[in-house]
């Protein structure tokens, strides 16, 4: 493998070149993106999708990820994981998978670290209390995370710019989100084109509920006991175990081919144990019930306050008072639901707080 001719100083050019001689002849190349929306010139070190990468990274909503919750909702504990943290998993994991199979990984990359970017605060609970308020004022909509996590890099950062990112990576990020449903190459909405965008959705499973089991124990919501026994048997007691089984499997699945799945019984034990933690661990929090419906209230109501009380809006929000209040109401519920869903946790019970306590009388 011969160096074309190539000034040193061409230091992306030089990368795209290992790619096109080194990658599988299925995996992305950077050369080849189908492009932004917005055209801009090359950069003259990073390829697009290593620029994606960089403003993924340095935006405000992958810094909020820090203080919004995963499964446990405002942990005292430190080792309970994050939506940040769960991001970083998920990086890792599809960055193996994407170095075995020779795809490439600074796509991999991007797409993982901006999955979640559009994720409200408490987790699904969050989520759900959203998508159910939404529909109060506008019927015929939803909220689905994945595509608020478009709309943040198309719309809502650099203060209404975006990042104007390239097609590849819009297409991974909303093509990364399986719900409940089984893990499977076919089956579901909005599957990725790229086997980058493929690498991602399977870590994320693979992810979440092995970390999710790990905080779980730790939690005492569960114990290893609990679990069904016949899916550790074929995956693993540990939680390094459980993972490597599923990366191998999926590797040993998907090398030589055009796509990226996972296969037979680690697939079967997989699902089944993704459907023992929805029915036991996702519909509540680490202190029951209770602490989740809490958090859902603060949603709606905070949702409601906003919907019903234009003077709360300031400049700083984007718009003042009067122009929220000259919106139509499904405009007006797209600006709320957009606040809303940034939040952090201690940033939703801070508002509330603030709205909804009364002060202290003073002499």
């Amino acid at each position: 493998m011969t160096p074309p001719d190539l000034a040193p100083t061409q230091f992306r050019e030089y990368t795209e070149w290992l790619e096109a001689q080194t990658l599988a002849p299925y995996a992305s190349q950077a050369a080849q993106t189908r492009g932004r929306e917005r055209p801009e010139s090359p950069d003259p070190v990073r390829t697009e999708f290593q620029r994606d990468r960089d403003r993924i990274l340095h935006s405000k909503a992958f810094r909020r990820l820090k203080h919004k919750t995963q499964v446990f909702i405002d942990p005292e504990e430190d080792h309970y994981r994050t939506r940040l943290t769960h991001t970083l998993e998920v990086a890792q994991i599809a960055r193996t998978l994407a170095r075995a199979l020779r795809l490439n990984e600074d796509l991999t990359e991007a797409i993982a670290l901006a999955h979640d970017l559009g994720h409200t605060p408490f987790g699904h609970g969050g989520e759900q209390a959203l998508d159910e308020v939404l529909r109060e004022y506008v019927p015929d909509t939803h909220f689905r995370h994945y595509e608020q996590s478009l709309r943040v890099v198309d719309v809502l950062e650099k203060g209404g710019q975006g990042l104007n990112l390239t097609w590849e990576v819009r297409d991974g990020i909303m093509g990364h989100s399986k719900g409940g449903r089984d893990l499977g190459l076919v089956g579901g909405d909005h599957l990725p084109t790229s086997l980058e965008g493929m690498c991602v959705r399977i870590a994320d499973r693979i992810a979440y509920i092995n970390h999710d089991i790990d905080d779980s124990v730790r939690a005492g919501v569960l114990t290893l006991e609990d679990l069904p026994q016949d899916c550790l048997a074929v995956l693993g007691r540990t939680h390094s175990e459980r993972i490597a089984t599923m990366v191998l499997n999926v590797l040993h699945g998907s090398v030589g081919r055009s796509e990226v799945r996972m296969t037979g019984e680690v697939l079967d034990a997989t699902n089944r144990l993704k459907d023992y933690m929805y029915a036991h661990v996702y519909t509540r929090d680490a202190r029951g019930n209770q602490e989740l419906h809490k958090a859902q209230f603060m949603v709606k109501e905070l949702f409601r306050l906003y919907m019903g009380t234009p003077n709360l809006f300031t400049p700083e929000d984007g718009y003042g008072p009067h122009e929220f209040d000259s919106l139509p109401p499904a405009e007006r519920a797209r600006r709320v639901t957009d606040f809303i869903a940034g939040m952090t946790d201690r940033y939703a019970a801070m508002k509330f707080k603030q709205h909804f306590f009364p002060e202290a009388w003073s002499s």
